[in-house]
């Protein structure tokens, strides 16, 4: 009873600064998502999937002040040729965006179709969101749901010749972002979608993702750069038959992060993988939470998720694969793991499996463990400074993870900046 009380309070507390917004398509589905906020109620530290990170900072009712990082290093994907789309504090800035025409997509951003009467993303909007509240709620992404003003809408009919890039920009300590993007994969269509920046002082963001048969959407983002920011976000995913959903995440600095990603696997031989890698200093704290459910046939699933933590730094992983009965020669595989760099940092790890089918191959392991010392005097022996061989054995380690990505200059460019995140450490 305690607890209920203690969600309510909290929960009307946040309620009472926001306003939802009205009319258009996506009113059904907003007043939808705030009525299961409501009985939810915002998340608590007694929740079981939040047992390992403290939501306080992330419901209370002002965001927690976040300085702006000032430096000179060029923003992850600058030096690539992309559609850049812009936005600052969580507002649209259409000066620094480019033209959101691009062959074979069509986007939209949410706050100029949500008041219109009939759109397709009617179909998509809050409706995954809704799917995946079971069997794990997830109050804060129904938060976003109800509230999100903007976003962008994406549309891929075909094979655009250049990845879409969403690029945030913190410049305000005390900003409070809330975006919610659609994505439609047509089938046959392909899109890689790129994301970079911290965004805000505190972020909310829900990417809500439907690929039909033969579809294929890569993602790939890059969390960073601003220490003191905090961010929740949520991915939610489905999957049609022999399609394909590939997601990379790198993540440097910020002291809160908690990246949630929900995959329905609804269509024969569709795969989903799913992947990240963070380096942690000090008062860092970062959670990927997963949960993917496979519902068909022949499916493959893979998560692979690696974490550098020093100096007090907190990693956490609650990663899920569900077999539905049916979903026969399903293929799922998941990794945690974690290198700390002292003994001061920590790595909690929930790794879980639920099978109801009886022909599968599922695996899930998860480790933590410092430096291999034998690797390191090696390096050492052959004149290889302790600092550099430390850094070189984190990037061996960090491996497995990048080659998740399957745009190997994509990839190289993220090795790059770890390397130099690790060289200024």
């Amino acid at each position: 009873m305690a607890l209920a009380n203690q969600k309510q309070t909290a929960t009307e507390a946040r309620l009472a600064g926001l306003t939802l917004p009205k009319g258009g398509w996506s009113e059904p589905a907003r007043q939808a998502a705030l009525a299961r906020l409501q009985a939810m109620g915002l998340p608590q530290r007694r929740d079981e999937y939040w047992k390992y990170t403290r939501p306080d900072t992330l419901i209370d009712t002002q965001a927690p002040a976040a300085a702006v990082f000032v430096t000179e290093e060029s923003k992850m994907f600058d030096v690539f040729d992309r559609l850049n789309i812009v936005f600052v504090d969580g507002v649209y800035d259409a000066d620094a965006s480019d033209d959101l025409s691009l062959e074979a997509v069509h986007i939209e951003r949410l706050a100029n179709i949500a008041e219109m009467d009939i759109h397709w993303a009617k179909d998509i909007y809050g409706a995954l969101e809704n799917n995946a509240q079971k069997p794990v709620e997830r109050p804060l992404a129904a938060l976003n749901t109800a509230f999100a003003e903007d976003g962008v809408i994406i549309h891929v009919t075909g094979k655009p010749s250049k990845p879409i890039c969403l690029s945030y920009i913190h410049n305000s300590v005390t900003s409070d972002a809330i975006l919610h993007h659609v994505v439609r994969v047509d089938a046959g269509a392909e899109l890689t979608l790129l994301e970079t920046g911290p965004a805000a002082a505190r972020f909310n963001k829900v990417i809500e993702i439907d690929i039909a048969d033969g579809g294929t959407l890569h993602h790939i983002r890059a969390q960073g750069r601003d220490h003191e920011r905090r961010a929740v976000t949520h991915i939610f995913a489905r999957l049609g038959e022999k399609s394909v959903f590939k997601a990379f995440t790198v993540t440097v600095n910020g002291v809160l992060t908690r990246n949630e990603c929900v995959i329905e696997l609804i269509g024969d031989e569709a795969i989903a993988h799913v992947a990240g890698v963070c380096v942690g200093d000090g008062d860092f704290h970062h959670d990927d939470t997963v949960f993917i459910t496979h519902d068909a046939q022949n499916c493959e699933s893979r998560q692979v998720f690696k974490k550098v933590l020093r100096n007090g730094a907190t990693g956490v992983f609650q990663g899920k694969i569900l077999v539905k009965a049916g979903a026969q020669k399903t293929d799922g595989y998941q990794i945690s793991q974690a290198l700390l760099l002292d003994e001061d940092s920590q790595f909690l790890a929930k790794p879980e499996l639920e099978i109801y089918a009886d022909d599968v191959i599922c695996s899930h392991g998860s480790t933590t463990g410092a430096i291999d010392e034998d690797a390191l005097y090696y390096l050492r022996s052959r004149g290889v400074p302790k600092g550099a061989a430390t850094d070189l054995l984190t990037l061996a380690f960090l491996a497995e993870a990048v080659e998740e990505i399957d745009d190997s200059v994509i990839a190289a460019a993220i090795v790059s900046r770890l390397e130099s995140w690790l060289a200024r450490r």
